[in-house]
């Protein structure tokens, strides 16, 4: 025969890592520490600030939606708000708006026009 066998040699005894492993481990759990602080932690911020402001609603505020459509409101229910968005011959154009989105409370006296 041409080719002679090959053996393995038996491996060198590896060294007992006194951590377990944990260092292996360390990157990831740094990586969702800092998706923590950097993603999810604004946004529930955020939600909860909307969620306030949705909660404190009444009637003659002026909001805009995430439509981007502008208004005063006129009556607000438990779940839809109603909104005069213009006057057409002296007669108010309302829309029933879900609280949910409504996106943002402007200052009173923007809406100078209705």
């Amino acid at each position: 025969m041409l080719i002679s066998n090959a053996y393995a040699q038996a491996a060198a005894p590896a060294a007992q890592d006194p951590f377990g492993g944990i260092l292996g481990m360390l990157p990831i759990i740094l990586m969702f520490i800092v998706l923590w602080f950097l993603m999810i932690r604004p946004q529930m911020k955020k939600a909860k600030e909307h969620q306030k402001m949705v909660g404190e609603l009444q009637k003659g505020d002026e909001i805009v939606t995430q439509g981007g459509m502008a208004g005063r409101i006129v009556k607000v229910g438990e779940n839809f708000v109603t909104v005069e968005v213009a006057e057409f011959k002296d007669a108010p154009i309302e829309v029933s708006v879900q609280k949910q989105a409504i996106s943002a409370l402007l200052p009173k006296g923007t809406l100078k026009a209705l």
